[in-house]
């Protein structure tokens, strides 16, 4: 029987995963993906992710495709397949592609957020979600700072050491960091990013929003083309992969 291709856009809570990719060292969404689909479709699934996403980060539209069979249409493969799915994973689109229709050769924009909640003591609900900061956060030399990551650059500085890519070179669109009540958001769009590297970003813009580096150091950071130039990654759950924009 002649194969089709689905593709589906997939939210999750990443709280209790190894990430997106498969791992032999725990469950990770990938493997969540495969093994519900199979057991919906009665056939070997083998799923392809846009994002990689990292243990502990949640995602509402990452994007992944796979090959099937059989003659369940496309659109209803995201109801049936969500009956089968543990609750923190949710196919929230499913539809049918052309065959050669790739996530990862396609060009496209991603957005993340990285979320901050500041208050004097953690918030339970909070806490699976944004990073607790409880020293104050000068808003204004955070906004600064962001603008001078925009823009297409070399961000070795803003990779995780030892990333085995071609190239460091990305180009961010757009930097922003908005007030919202009690929380920050750092939102990020870009057409790619390096391992860790919005995380390292938020760290970075932390440690200037409470005086620990001018605004005007990440023109320093960017040229010295080292990790160790650069804040500390923050933590994995304050991170979200809210959307793909595909070009094509």
């Amino acid at each position: 029987m002649e194969k089709k291709r689905i593709r589906m856009i997939v939210a999750y809570d990443g709280t209790n995963y190894h990430g997106w990719q498969l791992q032999n060292n725990g469950i990770t969404i990938e493997a969540e993906l495969n093994r519900c689909l199979a057991d919906l479709l009665g056939e070997e699934i083998r799923v392809i992710g846009a994002s990689r996403t990292d243990a502990g980060v949640h995602a509402l539209g990452n994007v992944a495709v796979f090959d099937m069979t059989g003659r369940m249409p496309g659109n209803k493969i995201a109801y049936a397949l969500n009956q089968r799915l543990p609750e923190d994973i949710r196919i929230q689109k499913s539809e049918e592609v052309d065959g050669d229709w790739h996530p990862r050769r396609r060009e496209s924009r991603k957005t993340y957020e990285y979320r901050i909640y500041r208050g004097e003591f953690p918030m339970p609900v909070k806490r699976l979600y944004s990073y607790f900061v409880y020293t104050p956060l000068d808003v204004g030399r955070m906004r600064e700072a962001a603008a001078y990551l925009e823009g297409e650059h070399d961000f070795k500085s803003f990779c995780q050491t030892g990333a085995q890519v071609e190239s460091t070179v990305r180009t961010i669109h757009s930097l922003w960091v908005e007030e919202q009540d009690s929380d920050l958001v750092v939102r990020v769009c870009g057409s790619g990013f390096l391992y860790n590297m919005v995380r390292i970003m938020a760290g970075t813009l932390v440690e200037v929003g409470q005086g620990k580096r001018e605004p005007e150091s990440m023109r320093e950071i960017l040229g010295a083309l080292d990790r160790e130039a650069a804040g500390p990654t923050a933590p994995a759950h304050g991170l979200t992969l809210v959307k793909y924009e595909f070009m094509s």
